[in-house]
């Protein structure tokens, strides 16, 4: 099981949810981090998601992407 973070930073999440739901479906842990101006995308269930700077500090994003064993910029 990897822990995967995404960074969601355009419009257009397709794709993006697409390998999400795949990663998942693989059993591997995700999380998403939605960059300024990027709209919230629906889901699914177990993902977690945190705005950056709302929720989740500049310094803290920095951490989750040292603890990732996978990052991914959309």
């Amino acid at each position: 099981m990897a822990r995967v973070l995404h960074l969601l930073k355009g419009d257009d999440p397709a794709l993006a949810l697409a390998v999400i739901a795949q990663q998942q479906a693989a059993g591997d842990e995700i999380g998403v981090a939605l960059l300024p101006g990027a709209p919230a995308p629906a889901l699914p269930a177990g993902v977690t998601l945190q705005r950056v700077p709302d929720e989740l500090g500049w310094d803290a994003l920095l951490e989750r992407i040292f603890e990732a064993d996978q990052v991914i910029t959309w």
